[in-house]
């Protein structure tokens, strides 16, 4: 079966992304997977407002929620995989060890200030991963 990775992190533009990818998926009957990498600076934000691990894990599932929701209206067949780690090397080493015919992004993510610093991380992925990807602003 085919695979499409769709990296996400519950923003404006990965919920567009996830929209496309539907489109894909639909054109080539394949399934997508959804992956969400928690960051340092995101990880400690989220320890420091909630010290039960349930309430994080709780609320890092409904920032994906929304991408979930189109997916099952679409009847496409997904899995979610989390990571922790840098976004761009980490969805970079997670698409390159993947069996994905496309990758699927957004322009643009949550952490404006990271993006402004380092680069965007969708141009990170477009130059690194070795499959077609796909930027959606």
């Amino acid at each position: 079966m085919n695979k499409i990775l769709l990296p996400s992190d519950g923003s404006e533009h990965s919920i567009r992304s996830a929209e496309k990818a539907i489109e894909l998926a639909k054109l080539y009957e394949a399934q997508i997977d959804v992956l969400y990498v928690v960051d340092g600076s995101t990880s400690k934000k989220d320890v420091i407002q909630h010290t039960d691990k349930y309430v994080i894990e709780k609320r890092r599932k409904e920032r994906l929620k929304p991408i979930e929701e189109r997916l099952n209206q679409a009847g496409i067949t997904y899995k979610t995989h989390t990571l922790h780690g840098e976004p761009g090397p980490t969805i970079v080493d997670f698409a390159n060890k993947g069996d994905y015919e496309y990758v699927v992004l957004g322009s643009r993510g949550l952490n404006n200030l990271q993006t402004m610093v380092l680069g965007s991380v969708s141009h990170k992925v477009a130059k690194r991963v070795d499959k077609p990807v796909m930027i959606v602003k």
